[in-house]
């Protein structure tokens, strides 16, 4: 089975969270579902550097003050992910173009769960609503 090591952002803006929407997919247990955005770690970039490449590539952002989060390994159906989460602040949030994906939401911790999430990102909402602070 296929392993990926991915990286992904939580990006805040004004205490509020950004929530991406998934573009349709081959795989339907992630299609159309929300995610923190993100992708593969290239051969030699560090979790860092792919984080900021993938938000600029997927939402012409740049972002910065990154920290790291937190870890989680989930195995779908047809692979396997390692995914590493950075919180992080957007520089000129108002340029988001979505390159990628449907929809955003930004919204508060308390939200997060009305939303329908890709399976390998629910422990780090579980953990954004049991620790985060803004």
């Amino acid at each position: 089975m296929k392993h990926y090591n991915i990286s992904a952002a939580i990006i805040i803006v004004d205490k509020q969270i950004l929530c991406l929407q998934r573009g349709e997919s081959k795989f339907d247990y992630i299609s159309k579902k929300y995610e923190f955005p993100g992708g593969k770690i290239e051969e030699g970039e560090s979790p860092e550097n792919a984080v900021i490449r993938e938000i600029s590539e997927e939402l012409n952002l740049d972002i910065h003050d990154l920290s790291f989060f937190n870890t989680a390994d989930h195995e779908y159906p047809d692979f396997k992910i390692t995914m590493h989460a950075f919180l992080c602040r957007a520089q000129d949030f108002e340029k988001i173009k979505l390159n990628e994906h449907l929809n955003y939401q930004l919204l508060d911790k308390t939200e997060l769960l009305n939303l329908d999430w890709a399976a390998a990102d629910v422990p780090f909402v579980e953990k954004l609503i049991n620790e985060f602070n803004g």
